[in-house]
């Protein structure tokens, strides 16, 4: 079995139908990261079709290893699941179907995680940043995709269409420099990569 073959064609079937997936740039300074911290518990809001999640699960390291991802669709939740048990990745990635702002505050304080990668809805965001400073490592890593947002973030944009979810993306901005939890910066690439360190709970 050809894993990146299989893994080529998830992106391509993905980009087919206009699932959005994280874009090339934005996955090698991600992957570069991985590389660094060799994560051994790594926390996903939002699945999609679980692209991101099998590219992540390579670096995970060390023993008991897991990448946790919650998807709220069920269509995407499902073909998550297909397309992990294709990679035959069953044993490191645990798919959850569930709202990510009930299910993370679910999860126990001493479930922790070293990397904690945001990409779900945008409107939420500030609330998936705040559960996942508590579930994230001191010394952790949290990452947010697309945080300029087709350049509406860091633009005059307030077309009522995507009006909330860019004001919410520019609150993450303002809240991720100032939280003294935080260590924070915003690359502008791909569609724009927030990364903060946690410095203190």
């Amino acid at each position: 079995m050809d894993k990146d073959k299989i893994l080529n064609e998830i992106k391509e079937e993905a980009l087919e139908n206009h699932v959005p997936i994280i874009e090339d740039e934005s996955l090698d300074v991600i992957t570069t990261i991985l590389k660094i911290k060799k994560p051994n518990k790594i926390l996903e809001v939002g699945t999609a079709v679980g692209y991101s999640a099998i590219c992540f699960s390579k670096y995970l390291e060390g023993n008991n290893s897991k990448l946790k991802t919650i998807e709220i669709k069920e269509e995407m939740y499902n073909k998550a699941k297909e397309n992990v048990a294709k990679m035959q990745l069953e044993d490191k990635i645990e798919i959850i179907h569930s709202d990510a702002t009930v299910y993370m505050k679910s999860i126990p304080d001493e479930e922790q995680y070293d990397v904690t990668f945001i990409d779900a809805a945008k409107g939420q965001y500030l609330v998936f940043l705040e559960e996942a400073i508590r579930l994230t490592k001191v010394g952790g890593i949290i990452i947010a995709d697309n945080m300029l947002y087709r350049g509406r973030t860091l633009s005059d944009y307030n077309e009522h269409k995507h009006r909330t979810a860019t004001n919410r993306l520019r609150e993450y901005l303002v809240v991720m420099k100032e939280d003294e939890r935080l260590d924070s910066t915003l690359i502008k690439i791909g569609d724009g990569l927030a990364i903060s360190i946690v410095t203190k709970k």
